[in-house]
């Protein structure tokens, strides 16, 4: 059975190439370090609703684009672990000049119950 680790965050939309820049670094760490597919997305069409949305529970401002995320691994016990490896990894770079709010991201991780 595989996992995914999904992440759910809002970018200032004027930074949207810094932060792909990172995406893509930070891809590659999670990839050497067991992740078996990495995918970043730019918000295009995330409605803003009144009781529950993309844009209400990562607190997106007007200025700013919501962005969701997934790492797929082999399992639960591999991500843990690698987590940590990865995030110890220089080419990770400083994660305090990511372009991003972390306080209002969220992150969740699934077992695969259906994959077609």
């Amino acid at each position: 059975m595989s996992y995914v680790m999904v992440y759910a965050g809002a970018v200032p939309t004027s930074k949207k190439d810094e932060y792909l820049a990172h995406a893509a670094r930070m891809a590659e760490v999670f990839k050497d370090h067991g992740a078996t597919r990495v995918v970043e997305t730019w918000g295009a069409s995330v409605p803003a609703g009144q009781v529950t949305s993309f844009p209400l529970a990562v607190q997106a401002g007007a200025d700013e684009t919501v962005v969701i995320g997934w790492q797929e691994w082999p399992d639960g016990a591999t991500q843990e672990a690698a987590f940590e490896k990865a995030m110890q990894d220089p080419r990770m770079g400083n994660m305090g000049d990511v372009p991003i709010n972390g306080k209002t991201m969220i992150f969740a991780g699934f077992d695969v119950a259906t994959d077609i």
